[in-house]
C-alpha cells in the first residue's frame, strides 16, 4: 500500500471519528429550567417543540416567583441549568456574577387588572374608576407576594403610579386598606384559580397571563402599566420595600419598565442542552414567536447590557443577542 493511499485512508478514518463525535454531541439528558410563573404557558409550548427537535433531552421545568426561584439557587443550592425571570434585575442583583455570567433581556409585558364576568361590578369597571371599585367593601381583590414575585411589587408600583398620575394623595393607602393579607399569594398565577372559582373578584396580572387564560382585564395608561420604557423616568417615582438577600434585611426596588431576563447558570449540569434550548428560545422563529403569539411582546433581537456580557455568552448564542446599554 503506497503512502498516498495510507493518507487517504487516514483522512477517511478521521472524518468518521469527527462524524461520530458530532452525532454524540447532540444534546441529551435532563435539562432543568427555572422560570417565572407568567412564562408557564409559553414555556410549556417551547418544551414540546424543543423536545420534538431534540428527543434525547428531557426538559424539566419549575415555575414560581422569580425572586423565590433565585433564592432557591443562591440560598438552598437547588440545581438548575437555566433561569428565566420576569424581572431581569433579579438575575442582575441575585445571580450575577457569582452564579451566572450574563443576562439576556428577551421579552416585555405590562400590568393589567384581571376579572371574570361574575366579578362584582364587572359591567361597571373601566380604566377611570378601577381604583374606586377596589375600595368598595364587598370587593375581593389581591396580588402576588412582592417579596417572592416581581408581579407582586409591580402591582404595588402600579397603584403608587396611579396615585401620582391622577393627582389623588393617599390613593395608594386607601386602595390597600381593602386588601387583607390573605389575598396576597406566593405566585400571581394562583390568583387566577381564585377568580375563576368566584373567590376573588379582581387581581393584578401581566397582560400575557390574562390573554393566555382568557380573562377579562382593564388596561392602564402608559404612565401606570410599567409597559413603556419611554416612561421609565416616571416609573422611577414608585418605590417598594421588599425583603433582602439576608434574613432580616430589606431593599428598596424602584419602578422600571417590565423586562424579562434569562441566563445559563455557571453550575449548569447540562450546558450543551442548555445552550440548545436558549438558542431556540432566542430565535425569532422559535421561542420568541411563541411569546408573541401568546400576548407577550418579545425583544428582537434579545439584548445584554454590556460588551463583557456579550463576550461571556456561549458561542452559539452570540449571533442571536445584541449589546444594548
Amino acid at each position: 500500500m503506497n503512502s498516498y493511499l495510507l493518507k487517504v485512508l487516514f483522512l477517511v478514518a478521521l472524518l468518521g471519528v469527527c462524524a461520530s463525535g458530532s452525532a454524540l454531541a447532540e444534546p441529551s439528558g435532563k435539562l432543568v429550567v427555572f422560570h417565572a410563573g407568567s412564562l408557564a404557558v409559553p414555556f410549556a409550548d417551547m418544551e414540546k417543540a424543543f423536545e420534538a427537535k431534540y428527543p434525547k433531552v428531557d426538559v424539566q421545568r419549575e415555575s414560581g416567583g422569580s425572586t423565590k426561584l433565585a433564592r432557591m439557587i443562591t440560598e438552598l443550592g437547588k440545581p438548575a441549568d437555566i433561569m428565566a425571570s420576569a424581572d431581569y434585575l433579579v438575575i442582575d442583583k441575585m445571580l450575577v456574577p457569582e452564579f451566572a455570567k450574563w443576562n439576556a433581556r428577551f421579552a416585555t409585558n405590562q400590568i393589567v387588572l384581571c376579572y371574570t364576568p361574575t366579578s362584582r361590578y364587572a359591567d361597571e369597571i373601566n380604566d377611570k374608576n378601577w381604583f374606586e371599585i377596589l375600595q368598595r367593601p364587598d370587593v375581593v381583590w389581591g396580588h402576588s407576594d412582592p417579596n417572592l414575585d416581581p408581579c407582586g411589587y409591580r402591582s404595588l408600583m402600579t397603584i403608587q403610579l396611579a396615585e401620582k398620575f391622577t393627582g389623588q394623595p393617599g390613593l395608594y393607602d386607601k386602595v390597600l386598606a381593602n386588601r387583607p393579607e390573605k389575598n396576597v399569594r406566593p405566585k400571581s398565577v394562583e390568583l387566577i384559580s381564585m377568580m375563576q372559582s368566584g373567590n376573588m373578584d379582581y387581581a393584578f396580572e401581566y397582560m400575557s397571563v390574562a390573554v393566555q387564560h382568557g380573562l377579562e382585564y382593564v388596561t392602564f395608561d402608559d404612565h401606570i402599566n410599567l409597559g413603556n420604557y419611554a416612561m421609565d423616568p416616571f416609573y422611577k417615582s414608585a418605590v417598594v420595600k421588599v425583603t433582602g438577600k439576608e434574613p432580616g434585611a430589606f431593599m428598596e426596588l424602584t419602578g422600571s419598565s417590565i423586562t424579562y431576563g434569562v441566563t445559563m447558570l455557571k453550575a449548569a449540569a447540562n450546558p450543551e442542552a442548555a445552550e440548545a434550548f436558549l438558542a431556540y428560545l432566542l430565535d425569532e422563529q422559535g421561542g420568541l414567536a411563541i411569546l408573541k403569539a401568546q400576548g407577550q411582546p418579545p425583544i428582537v433581537p434579545a439584548s445584554v447590557g454590556s460588551d463583557a456580557m456579550h463576550e461571556a455568552l456561549p458561542q452559539g448564542l452570540k449571533a442571536l443577542v445584541k449589546v444594548a446599554k
